[in-house]
């Protein structure tokens, strides 16, 4: 069985933390088990230059020193790999201790359980919360898709994937080839941001809307990945959160709180119907089908054409 590239760059680093003097290529190809498993000398060599790169990237600082014989060794020195104490006030720690109890899912309730034992020896008191208080606010971060563990390991690992993803306008999913870049959770839903190489753009996916498996690809990125992300931004954008335009629409009663919460203008009607007045911006359509039977589009007319369309997508999927 092929030795996993995390244990493989273990070794490695632990072997160049732990020598004294430098490495040749040949002493390390004969100290770790992988590198004895390479078939040739180039795969080696490809193999161990990747390695080194990934550690430095990771933050090892590593030299490359030359003997008198003119032969290239390696290695890692403690005291240029050695962090500073780190300490922390009572309000950091309490920060850091409350993002450490949002997450709620297996695969991350490990890390966060020992992220958290830290902090405890860092300053956040054991038996006292400072927002106990507010207790009745319990943070959490849903996730229930399927599709948010194998993204976050892409993005981690900026690896390609590919998936099937379905639009809100089309009646059958259809494969995206994306160059994965942040996860972010934005008013319960969660959202990717990449580079779609279909089309050549950066895009915003829905992770509910991801149907089937993940699948990773080989190779790397293609497209340069930008220092930030606005998924939040781009997300709020297409739901309408920075219109400049209203809509009318009716909305039955007793129904669809998260359009009352945004309304301008509410009207009751009678007969169980109230008329609102809504920011009109990119993306709304696909929120009010959301709201099936209980919302009617009044105006803009080109508003209520796309809401049609979207709902006729669905009944024919």
């Amino acid at each position: 069985m092929a030795i996993a590239k995390a244990e493989r760059l273990m070794n490695l680093a632990l072997c160049l933390l732990g020598t004294r003097r430098p490495l040749s290529k040949r002493e390390l190809r004969e100290s770790l088990e992988a590198y004895l498993e390479a078939g040739s000398d180039d795969s080696f060599n490809r193999m161990f230059e990747r390695d080194k790169d990934d550690l430095r990237e990771l933050g090892l600082v590593i030299e490359t020193v030359e003997n008198l014989d003119g032969e290239i060794g390696y290695l890692a020195r403690r005291d240029s790999n050695r962090l500073p104490p780190i300490t922390l006030d009572a309000e950091e720690a309490a920060a850091l201790g409350l993002a450490a109890k949002v997450w709620q899912q297996a695969r991350l309730a490990g890390a966060a359980s020992g992220a958290l034992q830290k902090l405890r020896a860092a300053g956040l008191p054991e038996d006292v919360d400072p927002y106990e208080a507010h207790g009745a606010l319990e943070p959490r971060i849903p996730v229930h898709e399927a599709a948010f563990e194998p993204l976050m390991l892409a993005c981690r690992d900026r690896r390609p994937v590919v998936f099937d993803y379905r639009k809100a306008t089309a009646a059958r999913p259809e494969p995206r080839h994306v160059e994965p870049w942040a996860l972010e959770c934005w008013r319960g839903h969660w959202y990717l941001a990449g580079w779609d190489r279909d089309r050549g753009a950066e895009r915003v996916f829905r992770l509910s809307r991801i149907t089937g498996k993940v699948r990773s690809r080989g190779g790397g990125f293609t497209a340069q990945v930008p220092d930030v992300v606005t998924v939040r931004e781009t997300v709020a954008s297409w739901a309408g959160e920075t219109a400049d335009r209203s809509a009318r629409i009716r909305l039955r009663t007793g129904a669809g709180y998260p359009l009352r919460a945004k309304a301008t203008a509410v009207r009751e009607l009678g007969d169980g119907w109230d008329e609102l007045e809504i920011p009109y911006g990119h993306g709304l359509d696909a929120w009010l089908v959301e709201f099936g039977p209980d919302v009617v589009v009044l105006e803009p007319a080109e508003l209520r054409a796309d809401v049609v369309d979207r709902l006729r997508a669905v009944a024919k999927g």
